[in-house]
């Protein structure tokens, strides 16, 4: 997709072939803390269904963002994540700028995520916390790992 001079040896990219499963799955149902437990199959399925972002070092996965949306109207930003040796170089930040920026996902009326951790990040591209929270209805099911099966 592009490259960032201060990064060299990383690169962002859409492609879905690229994507390394494993280490997605590996993160998301071991390190994450909002889809631990997780089973293969329902990552193999949101990644088929979504856009994706894989950050990459040199060869390997090292990065990774997934993008709920029907480019036109509405986007859910999920499962963002930087694996933890490869934090503190800048490359969410670089990851949130190629999200924001892709093509598809210009003129939405609504960008959304959930984060319990990275206001901080989020909130350097724009997002603030819900303006009427109240509009807001959920069908909510944490546990929902533990009666899936892989």
């Amino acid at each position: 997709m592009q490259t960032d001079p201060l990064l060299a040896d990383y690169e962002i990219s859409t492609d879905v072939d690229r994507l390394d499963v494993e280490v997605i799955h590996t993160f998301l149902a071991e390190d994450s803390y909002w889809s631990r437990g997780v089973p293969r199959s329902i990552v193999e399925r949101a990644i088929a269904n979504s856009l994706c972002f894989g950050v990459y070092h040199r060869a390997g996965q090292v990065g990774f963002a997934r993008v709920v949306t029907d480019r036109s109207t509405f986007a859910l930003l999920a499962d963002l994540f930087i694996l933890r040796q490869y934090r503190g170089k800048g490359l969410s930040k670089w990851l949130m700028r190629c999200v924001v920026g892709h093509q598809d996902l210009q003129g939405l009326r609504r960008l959304l995520l959930l984060t319990s951790d990275a206001h901080g990040l989020y909130s350097q591209f724009g997002f603030e916390p819900l303006g009427n929270p109240s509009r807001f209805m959920e069908v909510l099911r944490p546990d929902v790992y533990r009666t899936v099966s892989s």
